[in-house]
């Protein structure tokens, strides 16, 4: 694994972000409402992000650019937290969720982003790169458009953790084409996310190969999203890191 540039967060006094096991144990509660509750879900990931990606970079004043932002909620707690605000999507649809598009919100496709060199102080992604057939390329385009020094923070849901098959889940495990069929067959529909047109497998061995290859940015952190800080450890077993880990952040600095 990349050697950590910078002392681990949750180790550090002073600081409001903590991930502890009642973090944890918080976030997967939460997770039961993702579904029934979507606006209750993501607001408590939202302002939980904000205040993780608040350990990395001071948010006042900060122009940071939400990849995949979706209907808002990320955008609130980013904004409360002091940061000037944009974000990208390719789903007008998905923007509309919260009844309205809000303003700094750009078309686009995150494999390409309308953006120049150095544009932003942050770049921000919350489980969008399991969603593009290239994700990789979304990854070196984040920092692509992050300032030299600045923030690139990208999360995305693990393919072979207990929810990589989305709602599909956990038949994924048996295919993700065979999970995409099993649920058309028995609720009648297709799912939301579509096994091989807008749901990938991404793995964390992808995730850690990137980061490792990749020379255009420092590694800070790499960490399991919703684990306590304790069980990163995990990481570095192959094959168990790939089941353990829900969701996998890459914490990068611009070099």
């Amino acid at each position: 694994m990349p050697r950590l540039t910078r002392t681990d967060p949750a180790r550090r006094s002073g600081r409001t972000w903590r991930a502890d096991l009642r973090r944890s144990l918080f976030l997967f509660n939460e997770f039961r409402y993702e579904q029934p509750d979507p606006a209750r879900f993501y607001t408590a990931l939202a302002q939980d992000s904000a205040a993780h990606v608040g350990e990395y970079a001071d948010l006042m004043g900060a122009t940071l650019l939400d990849v995949g932002g979706g209907p808002g909620y990320f955008r609130d707690a980013f904004r409360e937290a002091g940061a000037t605000y944009f974000s990208l999507d390719s789903d007008v649809g998905e923007l509309a969720g919260a009844g309205h598009i809000g303003e700094g919100t750009v078309i686009g496709s995150g494999m390409d982003l309308p953006f120049r060199d150095g544009a932003v102080d942050v770049c921000y992604s919350s489980n969008v790169l399991e969603h593009v057939p290239d994700p990789w390329r979304m990854a070196s385009e984040m920092v692509r458009v992050t300032r030299p020094g600045g923030l690139t923070f990208i999360s995305y849901t693990t393919w072979y953790g207990p929810w990589g098959g989305h709602e599909t889940s956990p038949w994924h495990f048996l295919g993700g084409r065979r999970a995409r069929r099993r649920y058309t067959k028995k609720m009648g529909h297709e799912p939301k996310n579509k096994y091989g047109e807008s749901l990938f497998a991404v793995t964390v061995a992808d995730g850690l190969r990137w980061a490792r290859e990749q020379d255009i940015a420092d590694v800070v952190h790499l960490i399991p999203r919703y684990n306590p800080w304790w069980s990163r450890w995990l990481l570095r077993v192959p094959l168990v890191r790939e089941v353990v880990t829900w969701n996998l952040v890459l914490v990068l600095r611009k070099k």
